[in-house]
């Protein structure tokens, strides 16, 4: 170990006395045609040129002004670390880079996503130099003749360039171009520092046995190094490359990782042994990925750890469509919110940009599963170029090397609708089904992560990419083509990777603070709501037919008359249908396997497909989703004339001890039938009950047979642990529609605080109160936009929000709860 340094700080990061400006395209040269005078400004890096214009004010991300018909300069002074060799490795630089330093040439980059290294000899301070050229003349140049064209995104040289599809698709996202080193970029001596091109890869065999493989670079070696994980050590072997080692081994009976909705991500430490030094390696998690196509061989059903996983939650955008950040401090808020909400999955979408380790990291830890989309989107991209074929391959390996012991990537999919795209004008498959996503991507993939499943598109895998019954879909039946909620089973859907976009309201806090011209053609309004370029719709309109189909009122007119009570049905709408969509896909016996919404966050304030909006509140869709997620959970389905079904999940591993009660109530508030059945449900099982198992004899709880006049307007089903006695999820059926529900309950609402110094808020009503909002300017609720059962209490956990925590006079509990269409009530601690 002699001379060897262990330090870090032989690897520093360049995030310092950076200054940024614009300029004309072209006009600068190179460093000795800078202009000292040029409006020079400070700029973070890593961080995009967006970010630091408008820290200085010269751009309004509201009203963002195009940045790629500009080139974009960057300068800094390097500092060596020490006199000598140095590497100098840029992460990720948008999008057509040239660099210098002290004035020579070292590198020109022309890929977003693929990280690039240069040797320098540093004796003292030198300057680097950066332009980012504008992307405009280089989306005008022709090349190879494209099979099919988008309307995705505004030009088609997109296809030609690889940088990210952000700020190219109007109407999806606002048009801020991404330009700078987004990535970080490192300094590191060329001795240092100790352990180089590290590759980790763990799997869980059939036997429960973990193999953890492990290669790196180091130098000369006095003794041999160990590998050391879970207690256990093994030498690792030096390869005919000198300083490569490799080494292997076996855990027996390790604890495995999985999905924190079906048990525990464990993670193990590993770390590198030489003498009496240890250096830290990272961590990882095994387990096992598996694909089960069914006895029809069309479907996709992930197994982990050989069970079935029912893989739930939404499309992740960004964590600041401005900045583009990769820290754990960015991620964080929205990784939690995504597991505070039952979710088990994130989807990376082609149109999206690739996120860093960190990203990955916190989702290993969380317990989070990782669908990663490669950042090829729509367009036929030119797979035959031999250059085109090289950087692609680079930028997969290199992302995916960056994560190699990341238990959380689980599914790898070469891109988004490109196989749909080709196929709905109406192409024959050989024209859309390339090399790209059959040969290049998936050979890249195998030499860097064999442990993951590789999907070819998403949509893909039925008589048409974009059949829902077969393989992966993107399902919009409900939703974009407005089908009734009943489309959701008759799809037959198999596995959706996007699903149930609706322009999802904000709550009132949100609209107030950054809408304040409200609802409608107000043009912030609008701005916040997607659309699809060049339709006569846009998702609002869609989120207004589920209002008139599921209340029977005219969502115009109510805009016109009551712009909140026009809002407040919205909320209600969009997550009724997507709680009643879910529990028809999780519902015991259904062919679907999976479903994850578009999207989980808001790039922008406003009425988005987020189902968390842009300042990091959850929507009404969100608590939706929260209840329809439930590890444990009832559920239930209309059946017509075979009567009401009662479903149970129990995703995790340990057996319940369950009581089911079901209430049939006349007018929201009389029990015209009731009973319960208590039922021992195994761990990572469903079970399928009728309303008459509860029942004990004939009762149309649906309405499907119509004698006489309906005796109840609303069926409450509740699931309660029989050790604890407590009410652990519940599901409501209305045979009558929503449209019949009385809008006159009556709530009783109070504060209670708990043995440890929290709050809770507890509520009753005389009546079911459809749709509940709660609002507090200082508390976050546990639950929102729930119905509320007569009978019983409903308690609800506040959760201080920021300021509230923050506060050094703890400002208590105080808000009003309010059903749908009728009266607030107000509540007060203390």
């Amino acid at each position: 170990m002699d001379g060897l340094s262990l330090e870090t700080t032989a690897d520093t990061l360049l995030a310092a006395d950076w200054s940024m400006t614009l300029a004309p395209a072209g006009a600068w040269s190179g460093p000795e045609d800078l202009d000292p005078s040029a409006g020079w400004s400070p700029a973070p890096v890593p961080g995009t040129a967006a970010e630091a214009l408008t820290a200085s004010g010269r751009f309004d991300p509201k009203a963002p002004e195009p940045l790629h018909d500009k080139d974009v300069w960057y300068r800094a002074t390097i500092q060596p670390i020490r006199p000598g060799g140095h590497r100098l490795r840029f992460e990720g630089l948008a999008t057509i880079c040239e660099a210098w330093v002290d004035g020579t040439p070292v590198l020109i980059s022309n890929s977003m996503y693929a990280p690039r290294d240069i040797a320098l000899d540093l004796q003292e301070p030198a300057e680097l130099v950066l332009c980012f050229r504008a992307l405009a003349p280089h989306l005008e140049k022709r090349g190879p003749r494209a099979r099919w064209r988008t309307r995705l995104a505004t030009s088609q040289g997109l296809r030609l360039l690889r940088t990210t599809l952000f700020g190219h698709m109007p109407g999806w996202c606002p048009e801020i171009h991404a330009v700078g080193p987004w990535r970080p970029i490192r300094l590191m001596t060329d001795d240092g520092p100790l352990v180089r091109d590290l590759t980790i890869a763990s799997r869980l065999g059939e036997d429960g046995t973990g193999r953890l493989e492990v290669a790196l670079t180091l130098p000369p070696m006095d003794e041999a190094p160990l590998l050391a994980c879970a207690g256990w050590e093994t030498p690792l072997d030096e390869e005919d490359t000198p300083g490569r080692y490799r080494g292997e081994m076996l855990l027996p009976a390790i604890e495995p990782w999985w999905p924190h909705t079906h048990g525990t991500p464990h993670l193990h430490d590993i770390a590198l042994r030489i003498g009496d030094v240890t250096v830290p390696l990272g961590r990882t998690g095994f387990r096992r990925i598996e694909v089960d196509h069914g006895a029809d061989g069309e479907g996709f059903a992930l197994k982990v750890n050989g069970v079935p996983v029912f893989c739930r939650g939404a499309v992740w955008t960004t964590a600041d469509i401005l900045r583009l950040p990769s820290g754990h401090a960015d991620y964080r808020p929205w990784l939690e919110r995504a597991v505070a909400g039952n979710m088990n999955m994130l989807r990376i979408g082609g149109t999206m940009a690739p996120e860093g380790p960190a990203f990955f990291e916190l989702c290993d830890a969380l317990g989070l599963m990782v669908w990663q989309d490669l950042p090829f989107a729509n367009f036929d991209y030119p797979a035959a170029d031999d250059s085109f074929r090289e950087v692609v391959t680079r930028e997969t390996e290199s992302l995916l090397g960056a994560v190699s012991a990341s238990p959380s990537l689980v599914v790898v999919c070469g891109g988004s609708e490109m196989y749909q795209q080709g196929a709905m004008l109406g192409l024959p498959e050989s024209r859309w089904r390339g090399p790209l996503t059959e040969e290049i991507l998936p050979a890249a993939v195998n030499a860097v992560r064999p442990d993951v499943i590789y999907v070819p598109n998403s949509p893909s895998g039925g008589a048409m990419p974009f059949s829902p019954n077969a393989g992966i879909a993107h399902y919009y039946g409900v939703g974009a083509y407005r089908r009734p909620l009943e489309d959701a089973r008759r799809a037959n859907v198999r596995f959706t990777t996007e699903c149930l976009a609706f322009a999802n309201v904000p709550e009132a806090e949100t609209v107030a603070a950054h809408l304040p011209g409200g609802p409608g053609h107000d043009p912030d309004w609008k701005r916040g709501v997607p659309r699809d370029r060049s339709v006569g719709w846009d998702f609002e309109d869609i989120r207004d037919h589920y209002v008139e189909l599921l209340y029977d009122i005219a969502p115009l007119d109510l805009r016109y008359g009551d712009p909140a009570a026009y809002l407040d049905h919205g909320r209600a709408a969009i997550a009724e249908v997507m709680e009643a969509t879910v529990a028809e896909w999780r519902r015991h016996g259904s062919s679907c396997h999976g479903a994850l919404v578009w999207t989980l966050q808001d790039l922008v304030p406003g009425a988005g497909w987020g189902v968390i909006d842009a300042t990091g509140l959850p929507k009404s869709t969100w608590y939706a989703l929260r209840r329809a997620f439930r590890p444990l959970a009832v559920m239930v389905t209309d059946e017509g004339t075979n009567g009401l079904d009662i479903h149970l999940v129990n995703d995790g591993p340990n057996p319940r001890l369950l009581r089911v009660e079901l209430t049939c109530l006349g007018e929201g508030v009389l029990p015209v039938a009731s009973g319960a059945l208590e039922v021992d449900l195994e761990g990572r099982a469903t079970r399928r009950l009728a309303a008459t198992d509860l029942l004990g004899a004939f009762f149309d709880v649906t309405h499907a047979f119509r004698f006489g006049p309906p005796s109840h307007d609303a069926v409450h089903v509740r699931l309660v642990d029989r050790q604890s006695g407590e009410a652990v999820d519940e599901a409501f059926h209305f045979p009558l529609g929503r449209s019949a529900l009385r809008r006159d309950a009556t709530i009783t609402a109070r504060v209670e605080q708990t043995d440890e110094g929290g709050f809770m808020l507890v509520l009753s009503t005389d009546r079911l109160a459809p749709s509940v909002s709660i609002e507090d300017a200082n508390y976050l609720p546990e639950d929102n936009w729930f119905h509320l059962a007569p009978g019983a209490e409903k308690s609800i956990a506040l959760a201080p929000r920021q300021g509230a925590a923050e506060s050094p006079d703890k400002p208590a509990p105080r808000g009003t709860v309010t059903p749908l269409g009728g009266k607030p009530s107000p509540y007060a601690a203390g």
